[in-house]
């Protein structure tokens, strides 16, 4: 089940027709969304704040339709986007209550190093050593505007913030698992720019749990 699909089916409830959903990207399984916008193209008019309430009681518990509005003719979810930003969040204790959200490293990284890594990601790069092999996505030039690890109220909570104008399909998670080894030694800092350097998959680190990731907002 998708949350496209899942959203495709209360439309149809609503208008008795299909209606096609375009979502501002598609996040990997396992992904959590803050902030996904979308859009459709309604066969008639339903005032904005009645259709939240249909909606959000057509979908599963898993999704709620936080806000709707009317979009200016034209309007497109993905490509009028300019930016894109995203959460993962890890553990270095272990943890109980955000089980589903969090991903517990061991041993302790260097948070330090990761940022000192995460210090070379700003910018225009290719990013096709951090993109899955078989992405259908020919244009791999991204625009990184943050990439910054950040300590959490709570003790041993750290959270990796990045945004962008684009990402790439496992973009984040590459990321988030190179820096990981980044923070146990396995690899140096500067590291990461022969990484990026390199346009290829096989040189970056392993990908990151999907359910540490969470898509925090999406910018027009």
């Amino acid at each position: 089940m998708t949350i496209q699909g899942a959203l495709e089916k209360a439309l149809y409830v609503l208008f008795r027709q299909d209606i096609r959903l375009v979502g501002s990207g598609r996040t990997d399984a396992g992904v959590h969304a803050r902030g996904q916008m979308a859009h459709f193209v309604a066969p008639r008019f339903i005032e904005p704040y009645r259709l939240r309430k249909s909606l959000n009681g057509l979908v599963p518990a898993t999704i709620a339709i936080r806000s709707v509005e009317e979009a200016p003719t034209g309007f497109h979810a993905r490509f009028d986007a300019t930016e894109r930003g995203y959460r993962y969040r890890i553990s270095t204790e272990p943890f109980t209550l955000e089980r589903g959200f969090r991903w517990l490293v061991r041993p302790v990284p260097n948070i330090d190093q990761m940022n000192q890594a995460a210090h070379f990601l700003v910018g225009e790069h290719h990013f096709g050593s951090f993109c899955i092999t078989q992405s259908e996505t020919q244009n791999r030039i991204c625009l990184v505007s943050r990439a910054e690890w950040t300590s959490e109220a709570t003790e041993g909570f750290y959270c990796f913030e990045i945004a962008a104008n684009r990402f790439l399909h496992g973009m984040v998670r590459t990321i988030v698992g190179t820096l990981v080894e980044v923070g146990h030694g396995k690899r140096s800092p500067e590291s990461l720019k022969t990484i990026l350097a390199a346009q290829d998959r096989r040189r970056a680190g392993y990908a990151a749990p999907a359910h540490g990731l969470v898509l925090e907002y999406v910018r027009y």
